[in-house]
Order: structure tokens, then C-alpha cells, then sequence
């Protein structure tokens, strides 16, 4: 299929409208078919669960053209298990993993010609998401649903390359010990925008979230889990109820394991440890790895000894390892690699 004429190495890190979305409707207790349709518009109820009571959830991932012209997307199975996870909290009916899967794979297909071509840094994000669709009033569940995929081509997410960011230590908290921290539901992030739009009005970056029980260990920044390295090579990440389990995390604790035959650990991180590390990132879909260079606490400021030019020597192996993988210049594990036919 021939490409849209897109300068894909400028497009951005924004919304650009494709031609297909996919769109499923629970109703009478049951989900239909779905369909694939060019209509992008959303006609709902004033009253609808999503509008009152933020019945949400939603996931993102990537589908990508790999080296030798394949058209991929990266453990989509596991994006199915999160999104089914996510809509069981907050008493949504689940959509079926394997249909999930399906639905992106054919919305990705559908959208074949807004894939950008390997080389050039870009992607196609994939959106899956689902919401409370019939009205309710009184606080409870939403009686129908509405589950959707779109898509839309984004630029590199660091241009020029990945140099260390800016984090400080948030006053606020992220997420209750026993909430929907764990999941990927529209209300978490709803609540994390006033502390960015601080943290950057500060001059930083992100934030780092502590755990609101105790303030003392790391937790994550709200859209993505952190990866620290300790002076001898260990890679470590923080283990919590309130984290949410991001799948490149768990990918890159594999490929520090299996491929570069690195020691990793996940447990608890107190921040008083944090002084200690030689290499800090930050972990998600976007960016895959996102070297930290300075945390500030208050007046106190953490630096790390990979320092603010580029990434730590282990980080940049990851990040080489797991996007070489991603890009099929490397031999992924059995079933990480899903190719859209």
C-alpha cells in the first residue's frame, strides 16, 4: 500500500486523524461484532457513566514497519490482559483479550498507509480505550459501553536524541495504597495533570511520586515506572500495589536478564537509596527509556553519575537491546512481535 504523503520525521507527538477506527458496543449485557468505520465522532448521552463518574479506561502501544518491511506491533497480548484488569476495577464489562487483539491488529491493517516507513523515527500509535456510554445518575455502573481503537502516526519522542531530564519529588500523591494506581483508568491521569503543569511551570520535566502512606519509597512519575542501576550493574525497580505494570518495564527486566545477562531485582526502593544509583530512567510506550540525569527533593538535589549529556552505559544498552528487538534487528522472544497481515 502506498504511504501518505506525510513528512514523517516532523510530524510531532500529536493526534493526526487516520481513516478507520474500530468501534464495539456492549448492550443487553452482551458485546456485538464491532465495526470498522471512517466516522470519528462520538454521540452520547449528557448523562453518560464516562461524562458523571469517569468510567474510563484506555491503553497505548505501537505498531511500527520493522528492518526488513514488516508491519509489527509489540506484545498486544499483554496490553489485552492490562485493559481487561483495568475495566474489572472499575465494574466494566471486559472486553474479550483475544478480540482485543484482533480489533488493533485490523485497525492497524485498515490504517497500513500512515505507518511511517523504518528509518525514519516515527510510529503508529495505537489507542484502544472503552467508557460508560448509557446515563446514569445515582452512582453505579453504567448499564452499556462503548469500546473503540483509533490510531494516529507519531514522531520520534525525543528529537535529536534522549538527554537526561529534570524530576523533582511531587508534593502531591499519584494514587491511595489500596485505589486504581495499578490500572490504567482516564481518572489517574485526570488527577496527575495539576502536578505536571507545576512540575513544568518549575522547570522540571516530571515528577517522581512517593508512596502516600509512608512518603519514603519511590513509586512511579505517573506515566511511566522507574529503572534504576546500581554502581555494580544490578538493575532494580520499584515493586508496588499502586504502580501500574508497564509492559516495557517488564520487557526491558527481561532483556537485562536474558539478553545482556544483567543481576535485576524488583522490590521496594526507599527514596533515601535513590543517592546511591549510577544510572536512572524512566520506563514507557512513548519514549521506551527516558535517562534521568537530576532528581531535586526540595533542596536537595540528586545527580546521577551518568550525569545530564546522555544516557548511562547499561540504560543505553537496554534501550538499544529492546528497540533492536521492537525493529526486528534482533531476535525477540517467542510471541513478543505480532505481525499485522
Amino acid at each position: 500500500m502506498e504511504k501518505k504523503n506525510i513528512d514523517w520525521s516532523n510530524i510531532g507527538f500529536g493526534y493526526v486523524k487516520t481513516d478507520k477506527r474500530f468501534v464495539s458496543n456492549f448492550k443487553n449485557g452482551a458485546w456485538d461484532g464491532g465495526v470498522l468505520t471512517e466516522d470519528d465522532t462520538i454521540t452520547i448521552s449528557e448523562c453518560a457513566g464516562v461524562l458523571q463518574y469517569a468510567q474510563t479506561v484506555f491503553e497505548g502501544l505501537k505498531a511500527y514497519t520493522t528492518e526488513d518491511g514488516r508491519i509489527v506491533t509489540f506484545r498486544p497480548d499483554l496490553n489485552a490482559s492490562r485493559f481487561a484488569d483495568s475495566a474489572r476495577r472499575l465494574e466494566m464489562p471486559v472486553y474479550p483479550e483475544d478480540k482485543f487483539v484482533e480489533a488493533v491488529l485490523n485497525t492497524v491493517k485498515a490504517n497500513e498507509a500512515y505507518v511511517p516507513p523504518y528509518g525514519t523515527g516515527a510510529t503508529l500509535y495505537v489507542r484502544p480505550y472503552m467508557f460508560g456510554s448509557s446515563p446514569v445518575i445515582g452512582v453505579k455502573p453504567a448499564e452499556e459501553y462503548q469500546f473503540r481503537v483509533f490510531t494516529t502516526p507519531v514522531g520520534p519522542y525525543f528529537k535529536g536524541g534522549a538527554k537526561p531530564i529534570t524530576i523533582r519529588v511531587s508534593d502531591f500523591d499519584r494514587a491511595a495504597p489500596h485505589g486504581t494506581g495499578h490500572i490504567k483508568a482516564g481518572l489517574n491521569y485526570a488527577m496527575s495533570l495539576h502536578a505536571i503543569v507545576t512540575a513544568h511551570a518549575e522547570g522540571f520535566d516530571e515528577n517522581m511520586y512517593l508512596d502516600p502512606q509512608t512518603r519514603t519509597k519511590v513509586e512511579e512519575t505517573g506515566g511511566a515506572n522507574f529503572l534504576f542501576v546500581t554502581k555494580d550493574g544490578k538493575v532494580v525497580t520499584p515493586k508496588s500495589n499502586s504502580i501500574l505494570p508497564s509492559i516495557t518495564r517488564r520487557s526491558l527486566m527481561t532483556v537485562a536478564k536474558d539478553y545482556l545477562g544483567l543481576e535485576v531485582e524488583e522490590r521496594e526502593v526507599l527514596f533515601d537509596e535513590v543517592k546511591d544509583f549510577a544510572e536512572c530512567g524512566l520506563c514507557g510506550t512513548a519514549a521506551v527509556i527516558s535517562p534521568v540525569g537530576k532528581i531535586v527533593n526540595k533542596d536537595q538535589e540528586i545527580v546521577f553519575p551518568s550525569g545530564m549529556e546522555e544516557m548511562g552505559p547499561i540504560t543505553k544498552k537496554l534501550y538499544e537491546t529492546l528497540t533492536g528487538i521492537q525493529m526486528g534487528r534482533i531476535e525477540a522472544p517467542e510471541g513478543w512481535i505480532v505481525e499485522v497481515k
